[in-house]
């Protein structure tokens, strides 16, 4: 990146003595006094209105209002720190399995950040969730995944990935090993509501984590969620690592192929191990309400219709569906085969690993048949409306190459859609009920 140099005008490159006259002194400081109470006066006001632009800002509602703007979330969010938060923490994050991580998942009450938290816990690592809990979809979900793993004992530290001071003071509390990071600002379509949301998480956000990991002693190895979306308008298949990546589709695409290339440079300059997992259409029970497979089960209970779409010339569009608990795998050995950071206090010591891979399931489905087993599913008949597939980031097919995966650490999915959307009902008709007027 090009940066811009700073101009410091009417000073000498040397320095050097010169005289100058009585009056022309005079005169040029007068002129020099009236510029810097100008300059003076218009900074005022121009702080002014950053303080108006940033803490008199309607608050964020839902993804729908076009007022919200998720990147103005106060870092705030909730107190912090002392004796008893400590505890809580250290708790949390005590290893309880010979050879055992501690870990720091983002996101944590998120629908990935959720299933591969409890999962570390089961195995016996200490685990730390950090979540914001914003209003992108019904805060009260992520609340219902927060008591689940509560119930389990992990702690999650309500906080923004932003907030250097608090991510500094959980590195300070435990010496994470590694840290899974899982938050960022999801979906496609919404990029074009709210883009200001896409690059406070995925890429200031990430850039934040990162800091703040290089800086760490010893720094910890980190994984994290990239997406299949950054893939965008290749028409090679299946998806391979190997594939270009430089025309995204979307600008959700856009902030993670970034956040792949910033990952590059925090490994090249300060020794941080990294890997990046892109996610194919991840689905199943806790899942996010944005996502076509849950929407559709709603909208098929309350009787409405559904919007299916088409390609051009009437191409189907179809999706590589992985369902939850074959990501977790992937997140699991991913996290297992992560070699350790070389860095140490923000300086390199030696090359460190650099990886992405692909989690997917590499059997693509067309949307119409994913409709076709919810109606099975739920014994309900859809009312179906096929529309052609807008210019709003969707791509119109997603399929993965999983062999570089299988080879580092035995990525197998094992679950198929019928399977997977299966279990998916059965946990929706007993987290919300089968009432079709129900609203959520």
């Amino acid at each position: 990146m090009k940066l811009s140099s700073s101009h410091m005008d009417n000073i000498p490159s040397t320095p050097g003595k010169f005289k100058m006259e009585k009056s022309s002194y005079i005169h040029r400081f007068r002129w020099h006094y009236s510029s810097l109470a100008k300059l003076t006066f218009w900074s005022f006001v121009f702080m002014g209105l950053i303080v108006v632009f940033f803490f008199k800002s309607p608050p964020t509602s839902t993804p729908n209002s076009t007022s919200s703007d998720l990147s103005r979330r106060s870092l705030k969010t909730q107190s912090w720190g002392g004796p008893g938060w400590e505890k809580r923490v250290k708790s949390s994050a005590k290893i309880r399995s010979q050879n055992g991580f501690s870990v720091l998942v983002t996101g944590a009450a998120g629908f990935v950040g959720t299933h591969v938290s409890a999962a570390l816990k089961r195995r016996g690592d200490g685990v730390v969730g950090l979540d914001n809990f914003n209003h992108y979809y019904d805060p009260s979900l992520k609340r219902a995944r927060q008591d689940l793993l509560e119930r389990s004992g992990i702690y999650i530290v309500e906080g923004d990935i932003n907030d250097a001071v608090l991510l500094k003071k959980l590195f300070e509390v435990v010496p994470f090993t590694h840290v899974m990071h899982l938050a960022a600002q999801a979906g496609v379509r919404y990029a074009m509501e709210n883009p200001k949301s896409y690059v406070h998480s995925n890429i200031a956000g990430l850039v934040n984590i990162l800091e703040v990991c290089k800086n760490a002693n010893p720094q910890p190895a980190i994984v994290w969620a990239s997406s299949s979306s950054v893939y965008g308008l290749n028409t090679k298949i299946p998806f391979s690592e190997k594939d270009r990546t430089d025309q995204p589709a979307s600008l959700y695409a856009a902030t993670k192929k970034a956040g792949e290339e910033i990952a590059h440079t925090y490994n090249h300059i300060y020794g941080l191990s990294l890997t990046g997992l892109r996610f194919f259409t991840v689905y199943g029970p806790w899942g996010r309400p944005d996502m076509a497979y849950f929407f559709f089960t709603r909208d098929i209970l309350k009787g409405k219709s559904i919007q299916i779409f088409e390609g051009a010339n009437h191409g189907t569009v179809a999706r590589d569906f992985t369902y939850i608990d074959d990501i977790v795998k992937g997140c699991l050995g991913a996290l297992d085969t992560a070699e350790k950071s070389t860095g140490s206090g923000g300086k390199k010591k030696g090359n460190a690993q650099l990886r992405v891979f692909n989690l997917g399931n590499t059997s693509p489905v067309p949307v119409s048949d994913l409709v076709s087993i919810l109606e099975r599913l739920l014994k309900v008949k859809a009312k179906r409306s096929v529309v052609k597939l807008p210019r709003n980031g969707d791509v119109q097919f997603t399929h993965a190459n999983i062999s570089f995966a299988q080879r580092e650490f035995g990525y197998k999915p094992t679950t198929d859609l019928q399977t997977g959307l299966k279990k998916f009902v059965r946990w929706y008709l007993s987290y919300y009920g089968s009432e079709k007027k129900s609203d959520h």
